[in-house]
């Protein structure tokens, strides 16, 4: 097979490719890994490669799943392959091996998926980009001097590339669904509880992240939470499975929907015009679908983004830092992780039992309003991100901000870090205004690629967001969409 068929089709088409017999599993993986070993000397998107244990698998995988003998990418954070490393971007982490599979890897590896490696991410995905001092940088396939988001980065730089069809991604401020905007992907971010994290987590940064997969089709993405939701013994959340498979969602008409949107910034900051002109089509495709779709305020308030989500994040890494000295049998020092990492587990040790309930409670009042919007409208719509991909290491630390991270890092001074949270929150979230909020509410929400800038040819999508539970809805429109606008014959230029 070449690379150019094999690039034509998505992950259902290459399994059914199989089990017709017109390929192997062998010879799709051969095919993957050929381009993967072309392209990732400049892409840096895998960290840790597989190659001998997948010919094996291939070797005698089930032709029977829904992705037999597809080539398939797992990003190095949040799913357990046993046997193999699992760094999620961190020196610390530099010594363990996972001890066993998590439960939807088990039903990756069910559905006749074959995975042949561990795709690059920022230090406990805490970054919307994906540049670890561990690994470096990960590329974006449309222009290798950009962003390719995060912190699903090189998951999403695979995809984008042809490594493979689809990978895993997950998602607990917007890091399925800023890769995908950033590098021409469909990525949808399902609701709380819709995919384990077990056996080895209950739950991620307090029921905010959620397991997903970044992919070229909508039916893809479909198919592949067929394959892997479902609740592991243990698990804190539960959903009732939907009525009908999601991949039957992606031919279905959605109905005539009431759809709110906006552009408003939720800290009041401008807004890229390529993300208004993506917004702008969006509108023009859906009410030329028949769908009523009406301009808002924006939902949301400040303070839910700078304050009630930073400070659980910021709790949520003091808490991974006593893990890994867990691990490490001593106390984390500096060395072991990222000056900003370190200075972020500072910020978290300076609040209070009492701040972490009270912003938890403000997380469960914005579910509350969020639901009586959603009386009123399906769906939200927004641009996934305020600003087209920036160049690679826009967002790092400046020298005067590297200096002032040392000077706290060395003295402890989680409460000058609490000092600087709006000047912090705003650098980030001027990037990300929209994204985690449905992460603090639990709904589903995708990013859909259908718009490239004039200048450099890179991708921004649009992000809608539905009530808890409907992803059914989301795969519907998206469905609509992607034969409205196809968008997954769109190759990044020179690839």
């Amino acid at each position: 097979m070449t690379f150019e068929e094999y690039r034509r089709h998505d992950a259902l088409g290459l399994a059914e490719m199989v089990k017709k017999g017109e390929t192997t599993p062998e010879e799709l993986l051969e095919t993957a890994i050929a381009r993967t070993e072309q392209v990732n000397p400049t892409l840096n998107a895998l960290i840790h490669n597989m190659y001998e244990e997948a010919r094996e698998t291939a070797k005698k995988v089930d032709r029977n799943g829904p992705f037999s003998g597809v080539p398939f990418l797992v990003k190095d954070l949040g799913m357990e392959i046993k046997g193999v490393p699992m760094r999620a971007g961190c020196r610390g982490y530099s010594g363990y091996v996972s001890p066993q599979d998590s439960f939807a890897v088990q039903k990756m590896r069910q559905a006749g998926l074959v995975i042949f490696g561990k795709t690059n991410t920022p230090e406990f995905g805490l970054t919307p980009f994906t540049e670890p001092l561990l690994f470096g940088p990960a590329k974006n396939p449309w222009n290798p001097d950009y962003t390719t988001g995060g912190s699903s980065g090189g998951s999403a730089a695979a995809v984008a590339a042809g490594m493979v069809p689809m990978a895993t991604a997950n998602d607990g401020g917007g890091s399925i669904r800023i890769p995908a905007s950033c590098c021409g992907l469909f990525g949808l971010k399902p609701s709380r509880g819709r995919v384990s994290w077990g056996r080895m987590f209950g739950e991620m940064w307090n029921g905010a992240a959620v397991e997903g997969c970044v992919s070229r089709s909508v039916r893809d993405s479909a198919a592949y939470l067929d394959a892997i939701m479902g609740a592991a013994p243990g698990d804190p959340y539960t959903l009732e499975s939907p009525e009908r498979p999601y991949l039957q969602e992606v031919g279905a008409s959605p109905g005539k929907l009431k759809i709110a949107f906006t552009a408003g910034h939720t800290l009041n900051l401008s807004v890229d015009p390529a993300c208004h002109k993506a917004l702008a089509q969006a509108v023009d495709l859906l009410r030329g679908a028949g769908h009523i779709v009406e301009e808002v305020a924006l939902p949301y308030q400040r303070e839910e983004l700078t304050r009630s989500f930073l400070s659980i994040v910021a709790g949520e890494t003091a808490g991974e830092l006593r893990v890994l000295a867990e691990f490490l049998g001593r106390k984390v020092q500096s060395s072991d992780v990222e000056p900003n990492t370190y200075a972020l587990h500072l910020l978290g040790k300076s609040y209070s039992a009492a701040d972490y309930a009270y912003a938890k409670r403000k997380w469960n009042e914005l579910c509350r309003r969020i639901a009586d919007f959603h009386i009123r409208y399906d769906l939200l719509l927004t641009p996934t991100l305020a600003q087209r991909p920036f160049r690679t290491g826009a967002l790092q630390n400046s020298p005067a901000e590297s200096r002032l991270v040392a000077v706290v890092n060395a003295l402890g001074l989680g409460s000058a870090v609490r000092a600087q949270v709006d000047q912090l929150a705003e650098k980030i979230y001027n990037w990300m205004p929209w994204t985690a909020f449905a992460n603090m509410t639990g709904q589903p929400s995708m990013s859909v690629p259908l718009h490239w800038t004039e200048e450099e040819n890179l991708p921004v999508g649009v992000m809608f967001t539905a009530r808890f539970g409907e992803e059914s809805l989301l795969y519907r429109l998206a469905g609509q969409l992607e034969k409205a606008a196809p968008w997954m014959d769109r190759f990044p230029v020179g690839s």
